[in-house]
């Protein structure tokens, strides 16, 4: 298994703020004129699934496990590599939390070789969306 981290975002909003918003991904929908379309393209979501194209082609995710307020679990459903991903969540203080993005994929030597620097700017500009998202 490949492993896949984004670097730690902070974000102004209470841990369970981020939770509530992430954890339904309908609630994208007020949201979706924010998001920068050069990082984001072809966006299509539902309450439990979330699709967008990439470099590789289309990948659409489905979550399989909600832990709240602090985890969101997806899996790949439609994707040209298998893998799944999650969102962690944890207080700073009050008012705050930080956010950090983890992707897994089996990989053979071969693809991950040619994956890897794009899986990797992937998680960091997904990341850096989920950054900068108004969560209340």
């Amino acid at each position: 298994m490949s492993t896949f981290e984004s670097s730690i975002k902070q974000i102004p909003y209470k841990q369970e703020s981020v939770y509530n918003m992430l954890s339904d991904l309908s609630n994208l929908e007020r949201i979706k004129d924010k998001l920068p379309e050069d990082k984001i393209k072809d966006l299509q979501f539902d309450s439990d699934s979330i699709s967008i194209s990439s470099p590789m082609g289309a990948v659409k995710m489905r979550i399989i496990n909600r832990e709240a307020p602090k985890e969101i679990k997806f899996e790949a459903e439609d994707s040209p590599l298998p893998f799944n991903f999650w969102i962690q969540m944890l207080p700073v203080t009050e008012s705050s939390s930080k956010l950090k993005l983890t992707l897994k994929a089996d990989l053979n030597p071969f693809i991950k070789g040619m994956v890897k620097k794009p899986l990797q700017e992937a998680i960091e500009k997904i990341a850096d969306v989920m950054a900068i998202i108004p969560y209340e």
